[in-house]
């Protein structure tokens, strides 16, 4: 008896959709295959209609992975990958030897890398490589084995491991107070400058976030000062020149060393703020769930 092959949809689909179940953008696939935006999403609508099934969610001129387009975005993502690693590894390139965690820079900077040697005391035979980035893991360049980020940043297809909590607050340089033992109330906040980090698409709290978090009216007429990244506006926070927002697990070393102080009481937890990823790559390092195992820990 024959057995017939299983039909497959056209590489020239599944290319664009991996590219854009990645980016969670039509634009963005587009630009990074040299394609038109509506050529991705033509071959996007033909693929749909020929699995039947809608896989992107499409909303005031913005894409959205529905259930069954994360689940084929992860299973394609995974696939290319893997054609591309072996592709790699016959032309006599293997992968590194290190194990390579993707870390947002502000985490990097100021949560991880106080904590990294307690990594290498529980696994001293592992080489552990830190990619730092300002852009979401959609965007990251090269493979990693594991990835952490603010929930709610585009993702694509990658597989979530876990999320852990945070709490958001305002933070300050003691110096700026007048009155440093009194704490504010969230309304005399507007009486100070306000430090911002602005990003587009703004995917993590801003102030009129917050305000409205703790059910308090935003000032009328905030004085904000923008910062393109969050690490400038805490370093703006710290040499006093107005009052920002920190995450509790990136300030509270600041905190403890009094660099900065939480001017008012009310704080915005999230009990999710936090994701870490596994890389999407068959071909992972032996060592990632001792990492993923050892950022759980850390982030409980």
């Amino acid at each position: 008896m024959k057995i017939k092959p299983r039909p497959l949809p056209s590489l020239s689909r599944l290319k664009p959709f991996e590219a854009a179940a990645r980016h969670e953008s039509f634009s963005r696939a587009a630009e990074e295959l040299g394609m038109t935006q509506t050529a991705v999403s033509k071959q996007i609508a033909l693929l749909e209609r020929e699995l039947g099934v809608v896989l992107f969610d499409r909303r005031n001129r913005a894409v959205f992975l529905t259930s069954e387009g994360r689940r084929l975005g992860q299973v394609v993502g995974t696939a290319l990958s893997d054609i591309a690693e072996e592709m790699a590894l016959l032309q006599g390139f293997g992968r590194p030897e290190e194990l390579v965690l993707h870390c947002q820079l502000c985490e990097a900077f100021y949560w991880l890398m106080p904590r990294l040697a307690g990594f290498q005391e529980r696994h001293p035979g592992v080489e552990l490589r830190i990619v730092s980035s300002l852009n979401p893991i959609t965007e990251a360049k090269e493979h990693f084995d594991a990835a952490m980020q603010t929930s709610g940043r585009p993702s694509g297809a990658a597989k979530l491991a876990f999320t852990a909590s945070d709490d958001i607050f305002p933070v300050c340089a003691p110096s700026l107070l007048e009155e440093p033992d009194r704490k504010l109330k969230p309304g005399e906040l507007g009486s100070y400058p306000l430090l911002a980090h602005r990003v587009v698409p703004q995917d993590w709290m801003d102030w009129s976030d917050w305000f409205s978090a703790v059910a308090t009216t935003a000032p009328r007429r905030p004085r904000l000062l923008h910062f393109d990244s969050y690490p400038l506006a805490l370093q703006a926070a710290v040499a006093g020149q107005g009052i920002a927002l920190g995450w509790r697990r990136t300030t509270q070393i600041m905190i403890e060393e009094q660099k900065l102080v939480r001017p008012c009481e009310e704080f915005v937890s999230r009990p999710t703020e936090i994701s870490v990823y596994r890389g999407t790559a068959r071909g992972l390092h032996p060592d990632t769930d001792k990492l993923l195992e050892w950022l759980s820990d850390e982030l409980a």
